[in-house]
């Protein structure tokens, strides 16, 4: 479907509530990757997409397609969201269960390898750590939240053509430093 699609589809949703449910549907594993990115808690995360597509309902009637594409319109949301929560949050981190081990894993997934993947992913997430704002920024919202060059410009009002090369360049930079852990 195209960004026109949405677009149409959310000035529908206002009224519609089958509209709001594809809107939901379509965008809320995007939305939710993007924000657990960010945030590394699911329970975070679970809170922030609510509140995130919370916001999106009661604004929907002041959406304007002719201003930017509901799916950056809605990313925008999502990161303030983001930033709106991180400065209420205790600074304490607290290491959820789930990062070591998934009770409700098939039994075919041995500890073991839960236990490999979630070290995996705990390098990637130390790696980001070492990107600046904007470079994390970029990765999350291409990797996690699935969105293309244009959307991304839109979002972080920078011009398409530095997306792309900071992309790049963030990508090599992850690169090294993963290869330096």
């Amino acid at each position: 479907m195209t960004d026109n699609y949405y677009n149409l589809l959310a000035k529908r949703a206002t009224t519609d509530e089958e509209a709001f449910e594809e809107l939901y549907e379509h965008f809320f594993p995007r939305v939710y990757n993007f924000i657990y990115a960010r945030l590394k808690n699911s329970a975070d995360a679970d809170d922030v997409t609510s509140i995130t597509f919370m916001k999106m309902n009661e604004n929907l009637d002041s959406y304007d397609p002719t201003r930017a594409a509901f799916s950056t319109w809605l990313f925008r949301i999502a990161s303030n969201s983001i930033i709106d929560h991180t400065r209420r949050r205790d600074k304490s981190e607290e290491t959820e269960w789930e990062e070591f081990f998934d009770p409700a894993a098939p039994d075919y997934e041995e500890p073991e390898r839960q236990i490999i993947a979630s070290e995996t992913s705990r390098g990637l997430l130390q790696a980001l750590d070492k990107l600046s704002e904007r470079e994390r920024r970029i990765i999350e919202l291409r990797y996690w939240g699935e969105q293309d060059t244009q959307t991304i410009a839109e979002i972080l009002s920078m011009s398409e053509s530095n997306v792309r090369v900071t992309l790049h360049r963030t990508l090599g930079k992850l690169k090294n430093i993963l290869g330096d852990m």
